[in-house]
């Protein structure tokens, strides 16, 4: 069995459904024999949409997801990708190619020092010296791509270890088998031959099937405290953050426990959309208020990083903090009730424990207002006369025609950032953006996956024009795989979110200034259908259009052509 089997093996019994990669010789073995197996390939036009896909396939399923590319540039294109993996606390196995065994560090084509390159940013990696090496190596890169905080893994397969043997035997045959050898030429005969009877020494291990992850149970002390200083607090306040979405097959579990919570909730990230549309728990705005008006705050997987002022918003409140890495639990202020534990856990744990009996009535009345009014104020910017299109209300025509298997990516600055005020993710798992790392440019990866991994979802890829521009030409991988993602690009002709404080501050718009560019017919050009929008009574018909043209299995880019708005003016972040 070539080594090429051995990984189609070991990911079917993973339970792996696609694998994202762009092709290249090092790695057409795991392609080919993984699709005999009915594993999906997706090719992309660039790895490190390749492993953007595997991401997001990672996040809304819980089984890692798997990109594999060929060696040297072909990993070192995926690190961006990789380092957002790992920032973003994901589940991905990231396979590389490599030359062959034999050859490492000789000078033969694309070989560098991969590990080297790439161990900073995996929480994990293997490169095995023979075939009976690559089960269990593979197989350990699942377990600890899901182990405590998720995270990307690499492991690197050199091209000798993939392909079958009496191949590469015949690649070695001309060293080997030399008429009337000298004495060197004898030496590295030998040599040689014993290296390949090592590399393909048996016998090989067999493979396993993976055990089921399931949330760990609570720390029974720590849920007992945290329930008495919830059952105290009558101005409580629940965020939730991407690391509490950690097992998509428990969702509702999750919904029923933050509804006996019964108290005010924040969401983050990936946990947009747990609580659906209208849930009476959730709030969307002024969130630093609600913070800092507090009595106690759970920060459920979610640090107090920047975009919780490093720690000010709850400064002065009571803190019980969960979360799975102790990094992240401890940044900047330290929790009063510290629980590393698996946050979904820890919540359902802690609505069971909960006797929910203060009186909140006052504390949700002042939320609402605050929600209320903040809703009027958008409504009244959304009225604002612009040229082109006014991207509040292109927003709100596009919330309109969101439907219950809509899943929302965003990509993008200022234009999806405006969405995320105005949108509404329907149901859990229905919200992908790139995490703390902020990186523009995952969204057709991100859409990709999802997509693969949710056929009948309507998914919707939020582009900015500027974050457009880093992977369009994906829009020929939907098209060419069937992939009826529904592309909105947010065209404003800039880097917007950089413009508006850039020019102010500096008095320059220097390298902030793009074009209202056809993207639509780019899209066009790839094999989609465009549609392009640049005034207001066409835009309910045109979001109609794109939502039929997707049903009937073809993606679509729409170019909304945008005003400017101050919207956002301030929201520089650092």
């Amino acid at each position: 069995m070539d080594g090429g089997t051995q990984v189609a093996q070991v990911l079917a019994a993973q339970g792996v459904e696609q694998i994202f990669t762009l092709c290249g010789g090092h790695i057409s073995p795991i392609l080919v024999e993984s699709k005999k197996l009915g594993i999906r390939i997706i090719d992309t036009r660039h790895e490190v949409n390749a492993v953007f896909a595997a991401d997001a396939t990672g996040r809304v399923t819980g089984v890692p997801g798997v990109a594999a590319v060929t060696a040297g540039p072909g990993v070192s294109n995926t690190i961006t990708a990789v380092k957002n993996a790992q920032l973003a606390q994901s589940p991905l196995v990231v396979i590389g190619g490599a030359t062959a065994t034999m050859l490492r560090g000789r000078g033969s084509l694309q070989d560098i020092d991969q590990l080297a390159m790439i161990r900073p940013h995996v929480k994990w990696s293997a490169r095995p010296n023979t075939q009976r090496e690559v089960i269990p190596a593979l197989e350990e890169a699942f377990r600890q791509a899901k182990r405590g905080v998720p995270g990307p893994v690499f492991v690197e397969l050199a091209v000798d270890l993939l392909y079958d043997e009496s191949i590469v035997r015949s690649w070695y045959a001309v060293k080997t088998e030399i008429e009337d050898p000298n004495l060197i030429e004898k030496i590295t005969a030998g040599y040689i031959r014993w290296h390949l009877d090592r590399l393909f020494s048996k016998p090989y291990p067999a493979i396993s099937a993976p055990p089921s992850r399931s949330a760990p149970e609570a720390p029974g002390g720590l849920v007992g405290r945290a329930a008495k200083l919830l059952d105290g607090a009558k101005r409580p306040v629940l965020v939730i953050g991407s690391q509490v979405m950690l097992h998509p097959d428990r969702a509702q579990e999750l919904v029923d426990a933050v509804t006996r919570l019964g108290i005010p909730t924040y969401l983050s990230g990936m946990a947009r959309g747990l609580l659906g549309v209208a849930h009476p728990l959730q709030f969307r705005h002024k969130r630093r208020n609600a913070l800092k008006g507090s009595d106690l705050v759970i920060l459920a997987g979610v640090p107090a990083d920047f975009r919780l002022d490093y720690g000010a918003h709850v400064n002065r409140t009571t803190v019980i903090g969960v979360n799975l890495s102790k990094e992240d639990l401890t940044k900047n202020r330290r929790p009063d009730l510290a629980a590393l534990t698996d946050p979904h856990g820890f919540l359902v744990a802690l609505s069971n424990a909960s006797g929910g009996s203060v009186a909140r009535d006052a504390w949700f009345e002042t939320l609402r207002g605050r929600e209320s009014a903040r809703e009027q104020e958008i409504l009244q910017m959304g009225e604002v006369e612009v040229d082109h299109l006014n991207p509040l209300r292109f927003c709100q025509a596009l919330e309109r025609h969101l439907t219950a298997d809509s899943v929302l990516i965003g990509d993008g600055g200022d234009f999806v950032a405006t969405a995320s005020y105005i949108v509404s993710p329907p149901t859990p798992y229905s919200w992908l953006d790139p995490g703390v790392f902020g990186t523009l440019g995952v969204g057709a990866g991100f859409a990709m996956g999802v997509q693969a991994a949710r056929p009948d979802a309507l998914v919707w890829l939020l582009y900015g024009d500027g974050a457009a521009g880093m992977s369009l030409m994906e829009m020929d991988t939907f098209a060419r795989h069937g992939l009826p993602v529904i592309a909105v690009v947010g065209n404003d002709a800039g880097w917007t979110q950089i413009t508006r404080d850039q020019a102010e501050i500096l008095g320059d718009d220097v390298a902030t200034v793009l074009t209202y560019m056809d993207y639509h017919t780019v899209a066009e050009g790839c094999g989609c259908h465009g549609i392009r929008v640049d005034r207001e009574d066409q835009m309910d018909a045109a979001l109609a259009e794109a939502v039929e043209v997707a049903r009937g299995g073809k993606p679509v880019l729409i170019n909304a052509i945008l005003g400017k708005s101050d919207f956002r003016k301030g929201s520089l972040s650092m």
